[in-house]
């Protein structure tokens, strides 16, 4: 008699779990509303011990999660390897219901039991980076900024010693990489036992052989004379993997351009400032690239937003747009206090090529080109809207537009030779600091 019963509730525990896999459970709870029992809610299979909550975010079962969470369930219920129907929906990518779970207030803070990871580890490894704002989204805004902090939670490791940016870069997760620099993983902290003793994530990146994943994170600062426990730099690691990430990774070659985030207002930038001296740098390092490409075996694809790619569909800009600084590229970014404009590229270079001061070693503020005064923040320059300045902030892209003039004297000087050309006529042409230029056709010549 006993073993019928145990039998019979056993089938029905697995009739349950099959219900909520399917997505049959729905029907079942309209109804019969009061079903399932609140004993069966805290049932689990046998050998995983996957709870209804579990199976119903693996199989991205909205409708079946949300009428779940509305009876007296636990949200931050475990399974075999105490891995939460959080961690479980980050896994699988199944934002709908990371998104449900996080508006719940599902705990963040949970770490399995298989390497020590959280949500936000397993998001950045699987590549899934819909699932990682919306845990970093959650995670600046809640309780955990305050107990934990934030910085922390972004750099917590595994038992391993790899942090979330670390699982990315050896993923090859370029767009997860990105994510977690822009929400301050730090660029060049070394690993325990994940890959090789003391990895940075440009040596798993280079493990990896993912030319985008060390594009980023050189152009976050990452160290590439930074050595591993067994004394190999990134470089070393990918000259057996990636001929073209070495050639990039190689320190006798000359620097990449880094994003300056030491800079307040440069972590105070909108949304399409940030987007235009985003791109700014990576066309600036695209060029850097190809320099040292050239003397390789090794070539890049044309970029995808070149600064040669013109729409001819669009009306020309008048000569007034033109930034003053390099008369190459229409003025998109503007000092917000003394309203000066120059293009995104003269403004990058403004705040690339500050060296620190040797006292403090932290980057001096710069100054306006124009006025001479401090930078307190950068906008988009005033009267250009999106369509004019080609922002696509779904793709986080763009693409400068320029004038007639500047095709005419411009060809073949791949926007004045560069940055450094830009920074190199700073004092050519604004000798006094005014802001104002006597005689174009004078500098025109110089150029």
């Amino acid at each position: 008699m006993g073993k019928s019963l145990s039998l019979r509730v056993k089938r029905r525990a697995a009739n349950f779990t099959s219900s909520v896999q399917a997505g049959d459970l729905v029907n079942q709870l309209r109804i019969h509303p009061q079903r399932p029992e609140p004993q069966m809610l805290r049932r689990t299979t046998v050998f995983d011990r996957l709870s209804a909550l579990h199976v119903a975010v693996a199989n991205g079962q909205l409708e079946v999660l949300s009428m779940l969470l509305d009876r007296p369930v636990d949200k931050d219920v475990v399974n075999r390897h105490k891995q939460t129907p959080l961690i479980l929906a980050a896994m699988h990518g199944k934002i709908a219901c990371v998104e449900k779970l996080l508006q719940v207030d599902a705990n963040i803070l949970m770490f399995d039991s298989l390497h020590g990871r959280s949500c936000l580890h397993y998001a950045a490894y699987y590549g899934h980076s819909d699932c990682l704002r919306a845990i970093l989204s959650a995670a600046s805004s809640t309780s955990v900024a305050d107990s934990w902090g934030f910085a922390r939670f972004v750099n917590v490791s595994d038992t391993s010693g790899a942090t979330p940016l670390h699982l990315a870069a050896r993923q090859r997760r370029p767009e997860c990489v990105h994510i977690l620099l822009n929400n301050g993983a730090l660029v060049s902290a070394a690993t325990g036992g994940y890959g090789r003793p003391g990895s940075t994530p440009l040596h798993l990146a280079a493990r990896g052989g993912c030319l985008d994943c060390v594009r980023e994170l050189l152009a976050w600062g990452a160290d590439r004379r930074q050595m591993d426990s067994s004394g190999r730099t990134p470089y070393a690691v990918a000259l057996k993997r990636n001929g073209a990430c070495a050639a990039l990774l190689n320190p006798a070659t000359a620097e990449p351009l880094v994003w300056p985030s030491p800079l307040k207002f440069i972590g105070e930038l909108d949304q399409d400032a940030k987007i235009l001296l985003e791109n700014a740098l990576m066309e600036a390092n695209r060029e850097w690239e190809n320099k040292i490409l050239k003397r390789t075996f090794y070539s890049l694809p044309s970029p995808t937003h070149s600064g040669d790619s013109v729409d001819d569909d669009i009306s020309e800009a008048s000569d007034t747009e033109l930034c003053c600084i390099c008369f190459d590229q229409v003025c998109t970014i503007e000092v917000q206090d003394c309203r000066h404009q120059m293009c995104a590229r003269c403004a990058l270079s403004l705040c690339c090529h500050n060296k620190p001061n040797p006292t403090t070693l932290c980057s001096p503020t710069p100054a306006c080109p124009f006025c001479r005064s401090t930078i307190a923040r950068l906008v988009t320059a005033k009267g250009k809207n999106k369509e004019e300045l080609n922002i696509d902030n779904d793709n986080h892209s763009f693409k400068l537009r320029k004038s007639s003039r500047s095709r005419t004297f411009g060809e073949g000087s791949s926007s004045l030779k560069g940055l450094s050309s830009a920074m190199g006529s700073f004092g050519k042409i604004m000798g006094i600091g005014s802001g104002c230029v006597d005689d174009r056709s004078d500098i025109l010549d110089k150029l």
